[in-house]
């Protein structure tokens, strides 16, 4: 019976978004488990929670790969006051593996979640937004810019995107009065991307976490989207899904059934 060792997943998933494309504050990779284990099952998540966990263990799954690393800071202790220590106790008692995918996937254009977004709208791919210095390949970078073939009303656009990428709330500075066509993307926090946006001349950035102040930087040159950080987001899930279904047939794949956005809106 052929089976599939954890290294494997890990070098294929690496070849879509390697290791060294993450930012210096991220912790992408192997982060609870070894790599000889075998892979019984994966569950993919946008946040590694307790729910998740519980999810994979009854889908039989002993392998999670998440989007945001399920450990992130630096840890001292392990008694379980708080939900990263009680993630680390159970994934270790029940011998699950962690594994996350974070700006390493943000930082690549093939396959990335930039790049899903971008379909998700419609929008014809142009490039990256601002690219990695040091490399020149112009597949890495963070963000992208895309365009549609016929310019959208702001309304229109704004429909669009609460309809596509199922945002219950859009936060955007006031209409420009301009069609939008050119595009610029950031799946999560992209607020440090909003002068790149201006200067590849784009009429709306859409991303997610922008501060109050920070929207007055529009200063009427595009409008700002923030459609919310999960929201910007969990596209990626079904990404994950697609591209290890696709590679092992060993073992089944699952997209978590769990909703773990943290923020809930009322209206």
């Amino acid at each position: 019976m052929m089976q599939t060792r954890c290294a494997e997943v890990i070098e294929f998933l690496e070849t879509i978004a390697p290791l060294e494309l993450q930012e210096s504050y991220d912790n992408s990779g192997l982060l609870i488990g070894h790599t000889e284990q075998v892979v019984k099952g994966i569950m993919i998540c946008l946040d590694c929670t307790e729910a998740v966990l519980d999810e994979a263990l009854a889908k039989g799954c002993n392998m999670i790969v998440s989007h945001h690393p399920a450990i992130f800071y630096g840890i001292k202790k392990i008694t379980g006051s708080n939900m990263t220590e009680r993630i680390i106790e159970k994934a270790i008692k029940n011998d699950l593996i962690l594994y996350a995918i974070h700006t390493n996937l943000d930082n690549t254009l093939t396959n990335g979640v930039n790049e899903q977004i971008a379909r998700k709208l419609g929008l014809e791919i142009d490039g990256v937004l601002r690219g990695i210095a040091g490399k020149q390949n112009p597949l890495v970078g963070a963000g992208l810019v895309g365009y549609f073939r016929e310019p959208l009303p702001e309304i229109k656009f704004l429909q669009r995107i609460k309809e596509r990428m199922q945002s219950a709330v859009i936060r955007h500075t006031a209409f420009t009065n301009k069609p939008i066509q050119k595009v610029a993307i950031c799946g999560g926090s992209g607020s440090f991307l909003l002068d790149d946006a201006k200067k590849a001349g784009a009429q709306a950035l859409v991303t997610a976490d922008f501060k109050y102040h920070q929207f007055f930087e529009a200063d009427g040159d595009l409008m700002i989207c923030d459609i919310g950080h999960y929201e910007s987001e969990h596209l990626t899930i079904n990404l994950l899904q697609s591209l290890i279904s696709g590679n092992f047939p060993t073992f089944a794949a699952h997209c978590t059934g769990i909703i773990t956005n943290p923020v809930q809106y009322f209206t």
